[in-house]
C-alpha cells in the first residue's frame, strides 16, 4: 500500500489560489503609446491564436504544482510485515590493546604477525557469524574504554575493532576495570543471557578494581564471563649470544582467568596460535541463544523522486511553452 509520511503539506494545495485571489494585482496603463487603425484585428487574430494554449500553459502549472506537493508529502511503499528473529542475546568482547599485545608470537599465511592482528583477523569472522545478537566492543588497556555500545550493526562493530591500535589505551592491563565496565554496561539490560568473552594475554596490572571482585559482580548480575589467554607458550629471539627460546606468556595469569569464568559459569581457553582461537570462537558459536519474540518489519520504499521528476519535467515544458507563445 502507499501511505504519504507527511500528510499534512497537502494543506498546501490551495496555496497559488490564495495567491491569486487576496494578492493585488499589478496595474496596466489605461492609455495607448501607439495608435493603430486596423489594432482590433490583430487582437481578435491574437486571442485566436493564444487562448487554446492559454489553457494548457494553465492546466500545466496545476498539475505540475499538485506533483510538487505530492512530492513533498513523501509517498511511500508500504509491504507486508516480515517477521525478524532476534536471538536477544548480549554479547561484549572486550580485547586487551596494551603494550604486551605487540609480542609477534602469533603466525597468519606462515608470516609472523603480532597478538591484536590475529584477535582482529579471528574476531572478525565471529563478529560476522553472530547475526540476531546485540553485540558490543570494550578495548582496555591501562583504563577500560566502550568503543561501540550493543548494536545489531556487525559491519560497524567489526569495523571498530579493526581500526583499533596497540597502546591507545595505555601500555598496562586493567582487566578489572574491563569487567567492571561490562557490568554496568550489562546489568540493566532485559534478558537472561548476557556473554561477556575477555581477550588478554597478561595480568592486571592497572586499574581500580581487583578482577576478581568485578567477577563477583558480574555473577550477581548474571553476566556468563568466558576467558581466553592469548600468547604462544614459546618463541625463538636472536640476541647476541645467537638464537634462545623464550615464553612470551610468561606474564600470563592464567589462574585469575581460570577463577573469573569459574565463578561466573563461563569457561577459560588457551588459545596458542590461530588454529586454536579459531577452535574456541567455533565452541563460542554453539552458546545457546536466549529466545524473544520475533520483531515484525515492514520494509518500505521512498516514492517521491517520481512526483518530483514529474513536476520537474512540467516545469521545463512550462517554459518552453512560454517562450513559443512570446515568440
Amino acid at each position: 500500500m502507499i501511505e504519504f509520511a507527511w500528510i499534512r503539506l497537502f494543506a498546501a494545495l490551495p496555496l497559488p489560489l490564495l495567491v491569486y485571489l487576496l494578492l493585488p494585482r499589478a496595474r496596466t496603463t489605461s492609455g495607448m503609446a501607439l495608435k493603430i487603425p486596423f489594432f482590433q484585428e490583430l487582437e481578435g487574430l491574437r486571442h485566436k491564436s493564444t487562448g487554446k494554449g492559454s489553457r494548457w500553459i494553465q492546466l500545466t502549472a496545476v498539475i505540475a504544482w499538485l506533483l510538487l506537493v505530492c512530492a513533498g508529502a513523501r509517498p511511500q511503499w508500504i509491504g507486508e510485515p516480515l517477521s525478524t528473529p532476534i536471538s536477544g542475546r548480549d554479547l561484549l568482547l572486550a580485547v586487551d590493546i596494551s603494550g604486551s599485545m605487540k609480542a609477534k608470537d602469533m603466525e597468519i599465511n606462515r608470516q609472523p604477525v603480532d597478538r591484536l592482528t590475529m584477535i582482529k583477523m579471528v574476531a572478525g569472522d565471529f563478529i560476522k557469524r553472530r547475526q540476531g545478537d546485540r553485540i558490543g566492543l570494550i578495548l582496555f588497556g591501562s583504563r577500560a574504554y566502550l568503543q561501540a555500545p550493543l548494536s545489531l550493526d556487525r559491519k560497524t562493530v567489526n569495523q571498530l575493532l579493526q581500526e583499533s591500535l596497540i597502546g591507545i589505551a595505555g601500555e598496562k592491563t586493567a582487566i578489572g576495570d574491563a569487567l567492571g565496565l561490562a557490568v554496568k554496561r550489562l546489568q540493566q539490560r532485559p534478558g537472561e543471557r548476557k556473554v561477556l568473552i575477555l581477550l588478554t594475554d597478561g595480568a592486571n596490572t592497572a586499574g581500580t578494581i581487583e578482577p576478581l571482585k568485578a567477577a563477583e559482580l558480574a555473577k550477581e548480575g548474571k553476566l556468563s564471563i568466558y576467558t581466553i589467554g592469548v600468547g604462544a607458550d614459546r618463541m625463538v629471539v636472536n640476541s647476541f649470544f645467537g638464537n634462545r627460546v623464550v615464553n612470551p606468556s610468561a606474564d600470563l595469569d592464567e589462574k585469575t582467568l581460570q577463577k573469573i569464568a569459574e565463578l561466573t559459569g563461563g569457561r577459560y581457553f588457551r588459545a596458542r596460535e590461530k588454529k586454536d582461537l579459531e577452535k574456541i570462537y567455533a565452541l563460542l558459536d554453539k552458546l545457546e541463544p536466549v529466545v524473544s519474540e520475533d520483531q515484525n518489519l515492514r520494509p518500505i520504499r521512498e516514492l517521491f523522486f517520481w512526483p518530483l521528476g514529474g513536476a520537474l519535467l512540467l516545469a521545463f515544458l512550462l517554459l518552453a511553452m512560454r517562450r513559443y507563445e512570446s515568440s
